[in-house]
């Protein structure tokens, strides 16, 4: 078997030689990062937001704004671009402040010839951070989006992130995203759990509706992929033989196994931003989109280089200083791959 790997435009073309016949697979990425307190320097009414405002505690100003942005854009103009020129069809964020950021990150220089829109609905969350999408419209058709609430009992107090969720196509197939940033860890496992709970019931509900769609679900998710937020509530499982194709398969379990995170604590890896999906985009049938591979981005400039904190990805600031860094997250990537009559 002979394959070889050709970039044209905006697409990549695996080209597979098989007993004598060649064929050709269309490539396509999905994406997901937490930017970590992208805040513009702006108050925002009704929002917790003064610790990023120029008199608040990190003395958010301009220069350290504008520095955040283009080394946002820096690591998003990068995503997949060893393998597909124009990077992914779509890329789920979290921990933004409002739209304007989202317009910000998109005129910087390393991402404004890509032709990206963004997916953004105002939340509930009591600082103020969103969920949001960015998207190529050449390569994903968008065809609606909407924001769905995250509910823990009667409690109106503690208002999180809810669940966006953008629908459309890529290669002609229906799809479903669903971008999540879960309770945080000061939260029990229960406040996890039922975000686990509402999003399979979100699944379930779009594969009622038409059960040939495939639902790509991603997020950090404060857990890991073996905790029973992910494993029991939302029931993504680690076997791609236990997974039928309406289950859930998520494929971080074994990355993690072998010691790759995407966030550092305590000097140990966790994994808490994945990428899971239906099991309708397993198999060996590439006449339709299916899963191919996936990895967890890392590139040297992300990583601190020394002191307490060296090998943690480098984050925007640490303990009150400044470290114009990036997250404090790395960003993971699936690939799919349909073949090409």
């Amino acid at each position: 078997m002979k394959k070889s790997l050709i970039a044209f435009g905006l697409f990549t073309f695996f080209v597979l030689m098989v007993y004598g016949q060649e064929k050709k697979y269309a490539l396509y990425s999905v994406a997901f990062y937490n930017l970590e307190n992208l805040f513009d320097t702006i108050h925002d009414e009704g929002k917790n937001d003064y610790e990023y405002l120029p008199n608040g505690a990190n003395q958010w100003n301009t220069m350290k704004y504008k520095a955040k942005l283009k080394n946002m854009a820096e690591v998003l103009s990068k995503l997949s671009t060893d393998k597909l020129p124009m990077g992914p069809a779509i890329i789920g964020i979290s921990e933004i402040e409002n739209y304007r950021v989202l317009e910000d990150i998109l005129k910087q220089p390393a991402l404004a010839d890509r032709g990206y829109k963004y997916i953004h609905h105002e939340g509930e969350d009591r600082r103020g951070v969103d969920c949001a999408f960015f998207y190529n419209p050449k390569l994903f058709e968008l065809t609606g989006s909407k924001l769905l609430p995250y509910i823990y009992e009667n409690d109106t107090v503690h208002k999180t992130r809810g669940f966006l969720i953008a629908s459309g196509t890529i290669a002609g197939e229906k799809m479903h995203f669903i971008v999540n940033h879960w309770p945080s860890r000061a939260a029990a496992s229960p406040a996890r759990e039922r975000a686990g709970v509402q999003v399979k019931a979100i699944k379930d509900s779009l594969l009622r509706e038409d059960p040939t769609a495939k639902v790509v679900i991603m997020g950090d998710m404060n857990d890991d992929p073996m905790d029973k937020s992910m494993a029991v509530s939302l029931g993504a499982k680690r076997k791609q033989t236990d997974v039928g194709p309406t289950d859930l398969y998520n494929p971080w379990w074994d990355t993690l196994k072998k010691g790759y995170g995407t966030l550092m604590y305590r000097g140990k890896w966790n994994l808490f931003d994945q990428i899971v999906f239906t099991g309708n985009l397993l198999g060996t049938d590439r006449s339709t989109l299916k899963y191919y591979k996936h990895e967890i981005f890392r590139r040297d400039f992300m990583f601190q280089k020394d002191g307490k904190y060296k090998g943690y990805p480098k984050r925007t600031q640490a303990g009150g200083v400044w470290l114009n860094g990036y997250s404090d997250h790395l960003p993971s990537i699936i690939y799919l791959i349909k073949e090409v009559q």
